[in-house]
């Protein structure tokens, strides 16, 4: 496969060994950094799963600033606190492998609205704020590309993530050539963060749509044109305000409960401070507690959501390559150890326990948590030994099921469906323009067990041709490796 003429042009990594005894059986480039896309992904996995553990629940609070008076009214403001929790949202839990709504989208906050309504709540004689300073305000990682940010997975990172900070724009035809489109927005609230120039063309021309970047405070601008009776057409774009959204959110849904509110408002952290040279971030003792922490105690909780235990977010981060979810999951590694949920934090931290996991110093080079940033490198030998590790923790086999299965689910679901590898294969991929990966755990068909990790840079193919290469050296390490010999 990698004397075929593209294939020739791009530079390849591999290594696969025995995932038990860790004997090397095909070495190719493995010591040479490559960038590892979404393979990313699988060290912020490990990473949180063995910092936080898998039954880790982050907390999102609703908290009066005062006592509410005997006609329920609150002399203040309604601070909704936001502490990282990746799935604010209506996603099914279980997470089976592919995503399920499980109501509309403002569930959970129509949930803590019912909630502080429950408790009293009748009028807010001050402002909605969304409290976002759980950590620092620094939404975009180094690395990430401008063209990426008004896509679902370059959105933004905050403490309040609603949505996975992601509006879906369905676009229908008027009613007559020439009329403008009908425009629904969900959620309705992540409208402010937009404008559109949509209109209705003639039937049997095709739809023309363009996401165009302006300065200013609606970052996006949506141009085109929707065919006269033609299918309603979806837009998966970036919420540009997440915090802000979510308080308009809230407002809505309180106030149509009857609670009287005056406006909402947003509180961000100041950016994070960088890290001196050399120097490294101050542990939190464990009977320590933040600022935050110590006012909790005093609070006036009205609403409180948990959420699913860590493994969830992770099987969502894996299986369908989430980037916000991996953000996210760094940063709270951070806030948790330290009091500080900064990248840089984050990072430091993660170096220093991917050592103590036998990965070797200088393995690896992570910007960011997603794989997003063009910045990153890593061997193949740092992600095996990655790998490795997370085979002999007490939460391996759920770490495995968190992984793509090939031909099954996640976004190995299309992949080498009805060939012999099918169901043999957990792996998590990755890719970037001009960069695939594909790195897990393999049983071959004579029964052995293999970790392995192939990486493609500087690769020219586009759409399936870009992982054909890859998924026929996938198929032939489970149908050759490890074989029953053949005595005809």
């Amino acid at each position: 496969m990698l004397s075929e003429a593209h294939a020739r042009k791009a530079d390849w990594g591999l290594l696969i060994a025995d995932r038990d005894n860790g004997e090397t059986l095909l070495d190719l480039n493995a010591d040479h950094y490559f960038t590892p896309a979404s393979n990313a992904k699988l060290f912020t996995s490990v990473f949180a799963l063995a910092t936080l553990g898998p039954g880790y629940r982050f907390r999102t609070t609703l908290e009066a600033t005062a006592a509410l008076d005997s006609e329920g009214k609150l002399a203040g403001d309604l601070l909704l606190i936001g502490r990282g929790d990746p799935d604010l949202s209506n996603r099914k839990f279980p997470f089976i492998g592919k995503v399920e709504p499980d109501g509309p989208t403002d569930r959970i906050l129509a949930e803590m609205a019912d909630a502080a309504v429950a408790r009293g709540l009748k009028e807010v004689d001050g402002d909605i704020v969304a409290d976002d300073r759980y950590i620092p305000f620094d939404p975009y990682p180094a690395g990430w590309s401008i063209g990426d940010l008004f896509f679902t997975f370059g959105a933004p990172v905050t403490a309040i993530s609603f949505n996975d900070n992601s509006v879906t724009i369905t676009i229908s035809p008027g009613a007559h050539a020439g009329d403008p489109a009908v425009i629904v927005i969900d959620p309705a609230e992540a409208a402010a963060g937009f404008t559109q120039q949509i209109t209705t063309s003639p039937p049997e021309t095709d739809p023309q749509l363009a996401v165009v970047r302006q300065p200013g405070p609606n970052f996006l601008l949506l141009r085109g044109s929707v065919p006269l009776a033609h299918a309603p057409v979806k837009l998966d774009l970036a919420i540009t305000d997440p915090a802000e959204t979510t308080a308009r959110t809230l407002k809505h849904l309180l106030e149509a409960r009857g609670v009287e509110i005056k406006g909402i408002r947003v509180e961000e952290a100041p950016a994070p401070q960088a890290l001196k040279p050399g120097e490294a971030p101050v542990l939190l003792s464990p009977d320590s507690k933040t600022a935050e922490e110590t006012s909790a105690a005093n609070a006036r909780v009205l609403a409180e959501h948990l959420s699913p235990p860590l493994l969830e977010s992770v099987r969502v981060l894996n299986k369908m390559s989430q980037n916000l979810h991996a953000e996210l999951l760094l940063r709270t590694v951070a806030r948790e150890k330290t009091g500080i949920g900064s990248t840089e934090i984050g990072l430091k931290l993660e170096r220093d326990f991917l050592k103590s996991a036998g990965v070797a110093e200088g393995d690896t080079v992570l910007t960011d948590g997603s794989g997003l940033s063009t910045n990153n490198l890593v061997t193949p030998r740092a992600v095996v030994a990655l790998l490795q590790y997370a085979i002999h923790q007490p939460w391996t086999p759920d770490f495995m099921a968190t992984l793509p299965i090939a031909g099954v689910d996640g976004t190995l679901e299309d992949r080498l469906k009805g060939t012999p590898a099918s169901g043999l294969i957990q792996a998590k991929t990755g890719g970037l323009e001009h960069v695939h990966a594909l790195s897990g755990y393999a049983t071959t068909v004579g029964g052995e067990y293999l970790v392995f990790s192939i990486f493609v840079n500087n690769d020219p193919q586009k759409g399936r041709d870009s992982t054909a290469a890859i998924d026929a050296i996938a198929l032939a390490m489970v149908e050759t490796l490890g074989a029953p010999v053949n005595h005809k």
